[in-house]
């Protein structure tokens, strides 16, 4: 396997976590009295966010009524945002007065409109509350878990117990494998008619990143590929995915045999993708920057992004 560099959506430095800060056990009383501490909302898995002339993220701080009630042990030190200590704060909805204009949302319709820093800050923050919420009891006995280190483990309170949990993720590939100046894509049945993307699936016990890439594109297409390329990475929290993106190649002679995941497959040349003849995945994702980054490479010129 070869890797190759791409830029990709949501990463960066944005988010300064600071990890040996969750070991401080004053840390919520810390950030609480600080009036520059931003407090980023949740409810559930949607994001308080403010519109106006653009969107971005409706930050509370320290002395708004909302954060002075909060249940200190039940906050999340996500790490420090621009500067300034950020934490993650649960609150539902009608519990007191929002600022005016606010407004909770789920992430994914977000993507376009917030800023890339406060996108990338969102996907960490969404990831963690489906993590908390789905770990409010212990898998080994069943009791209730408590937060421990800043939010970032859940321990069993059950004394003779003790198990402590922490955030995990759901590794998953994502190819675009390719024959020179054509695409193999495919689609599923649930999406928009017309849209097309690259071939993805779970990594699974005792496999390699390689072998997935090869398994998948196999079980999904019928389709033998080689030349396994490292693309880029992109943490995409719904729920809790890591998409490891990759390019690969196939004989486009090879018939096409799906398994029943996809609705159809077939293949795209570049002149096809430039014609509109399907709908692409959004510039956001990973698999949009899979398709472009081919693209490029096999015509010289940029796909425009309304394809």
């Amino acid at each position: 396997m070869t890797a190759e560099h791409g830029g990709n959506p949501f990463t960066g430095a944005w988010l300064e976590r600071r990890a040996q800060q969750r070991e401080t056990e004053a840390w919520a009383a810390q950030a609480l009295a600080d009036t520059g501490t931003l407090f980023l909302v949740a409810n559930g898995t949607r994001h308080l966010v403010r519109r106006g002339a653009s969107t971005s993220i409706a930050f509370l701080d320290s002395l708004h009524p909302l954060v002075r009630a909060a249940d200190a042990t039940k906050l999340l030190l996500l790490g420090w945002f621009e500067g300034r200590c950020c934490v993650l704060l649960e609150a539902q909805a009608g519990q007191g007065a929002f600022p005016d204009d606010t407004e909770f949302e789920e992430l994914r319709p977000l993507l376009t409109e917030l800023p890339e820093p406060q996108a990338a800050l969102l996907t960490s923050a969404r990831a963690l509350q489906i993590w908390r919420e789905r770990h409010r009891h212990c898998g080994v006995c069943g009791a209730p878990t408590a937060p421990r280190q800043a939010g970032h483990c859940l321990r069993c309170t059950r004394s003779e117990c003790g198990a402590e949990f922490f955030p995990r993720l759901d590794p998953a590939v994502i190819v675009l494998v390719s024959d020179h100046d054509h695409a193999l894509l495919g689609r599923q049945a649930s999406w928009p008619p017309g849209r097309y993307s690259t071939l993805a699936g779970f990594v699974e016990a005792g496999e390699t990143l390689e072998d997935t890439v090869v398994r998948e594109v196999l079980e999904e297409t019928g389709v033998h590929v080689g030349d396994i390329r490292y693309f880029a990475s992109q943490p995409w929290p719904f729920p809790a995915s890591l998409m490891l993106g990759f390019h690969a190649t196939a004989t486009r002679g090879e018939p096409l045999q799906l398994d029943g995941e996809l609705e159809d497959a077939r293949w795209f040349s570049a002149a096809e993708l430039a014609a509109n003849q399907a709908v692409l995945p959004p510039t956001y994702t990973i698999a949009r920057r899979l398709i472009d980054a081919w693209y490029r490479k096999v015509t010289g010129t940029a796909l425009a992004p309304c394809n």
